[in-house]
């Protein structure tokens, strides 16, 4: 008889494990402010959730027409979000359950984000999320600098398998945003969706999930999640 082959859990980071959105918005605000744009608001935010840093900001940088070099700018946004995320930070509770258990069971696991690595880094120890999650705790962690195209495209995720040693079909995603789900099927993984942008839970991609938990985190529960992983 053969044996089953493991399966590995992704977790997406921003929005997924931990409600950093926040923090990334007052740092876009802030960052804006300081070249002259004085007005940037949640709803304009919420637009980008999901979406990479870099992809982010060249598309602020066209959109208000702002000098000065890429690089320059999103060295500057992550100083001022790293110094926000290293101050406050919130772990989802029931994700933290989750994290935990799948952890004393010796679940394979790993964070693919859209966040740079520096970024990630810093959330997770942070939070304490590095005592089950990162290179701390011997586990892969995969940021959207290593690949040439972020999410929506499939790259992060199948980069992620292969440094689990996985195939994308034994693998399961979580995910909040419709540029996540989108990558996790593309990729073809089972996704779990948990829209963190209020609204969003309609959208059409969020059909292509798995499993859906139409009210974000006041929905969702690890026990649920655990259920649904069939472990």
């Amino acid at each position: 008889m053969s044996t089953p082959r493991p399966l590995s859990v992704i977790f997406d980071l921003d929005g997924t494990l931990v409600d950093s959105e926040p923090n990334y918005y007052e740092a876009g605000r802030r960052l804006l402010a300081a070249h002259g744009v004085p007005e940037f608001t949640w709803e304009e935010n919420s637009r980008f959730v999901g979406i990479g840093t870099r992809e982010t900001l060249q598309i602020l940088r066209e959109r208000y027409q702002i000098a000065g070099d890429l690089d320059e700018l999103l060295a500057e946004y992550n100083r001022l979000y790293l110094e926000l995320a290293r101050a406050s930070t919130e772990v989802f509770p029931e994700m933290r359950k989750l994290v935990e258990r799948l952890h004393t069971e010796g679940v394979p696991m790993a964070v693919a984000s859209g966040s740079s690595r520096t970024a990630i880094e810093a959330v997770l120890a942070g939070t304490g999320l590095d005592g089950y999650l990162g290179e701390a705790a011997g586990t892969v962690v995969v940021s959207a600098d290593e690949v040439a195209h972020g999410k929506p495209a499939p790259d992060i995720f199948l980069r992620t398998a292969a440094r689990l040693a996985a195939e994308p079909g034994y693998c399961a995603v979580f995910e909040d945003t419709v540029p996540g789900v989108t990558a996790a099927f593309a990729a073809g993984m089972r996704c779990a969706a948990i829209p963190y942008v209020r609204g969003s839970e309609s959208d059409p991609a969020f059909s292509t999930a798995d499993l859906l938990f139409r009210g974000g985190h006041a929905d969702f529960t690890a026990q649920a999640a655990y259920v649904w992983l069939g472990l």
